[in-house]
């Protein structure tokens, strides 16, 4: 069964910067485009970043582009999300998302990805 975890979350200081990580088992990763989502207290789920399987594709949410970016390493199967300038907005869970294999789709979308991981906390105090 295709199963994804993210790690890297944790409690920093406006300014500061994170790197989470989201590793991929049970099914092939380098045919997959991966996200990645955030859900605030009491907010929608909301897109912030993804990138395509070939690697050579990324986007980014308005509110996080020029701070955030996304990348993959396909020998590790892991998504990697470079968090810097944290802001106490960017405060949510974080979900790593993955597509069907080969299955491109809009990356903003929700419902364009098919496996999620459980979410790891990032809190941005001020």
């Amino acid at each position: 069964q295709v199963q994804l975890v993210e790690s890297g979350g944790g409690l920093v200081q406006a300014g500061d910067s994170l790197r989470l990580s989201c590793i991929l088992s049970g099914g092939t990763f380098s045919g997959r485009s991966m996200g990645w989502f955030r859900q605030a207290l009491g907010k929608e789920r909301e897109f912030v970043a993804g990138l395509s399987y070939r690697g050579g594709d990324s986007y980014y949410a308005d509110s996080v582009k020029g701070r955030f970016t996304i990348s993959r390493d396909n020998a590790k199967n892991t998504t990697y999300l470079q968090m810097n300038n944290l802001k106490p907005d960017d405060t949510a869970v974080y979900y790593c998302a993955a597509k069907k294999a080969y299955y491109t789709g809009v990356y903003s979308l929700l419902n364009d990805y098919s496996y999620w991981g459980q979410g790891t906390q990032v809190t941005v105090s001020s």
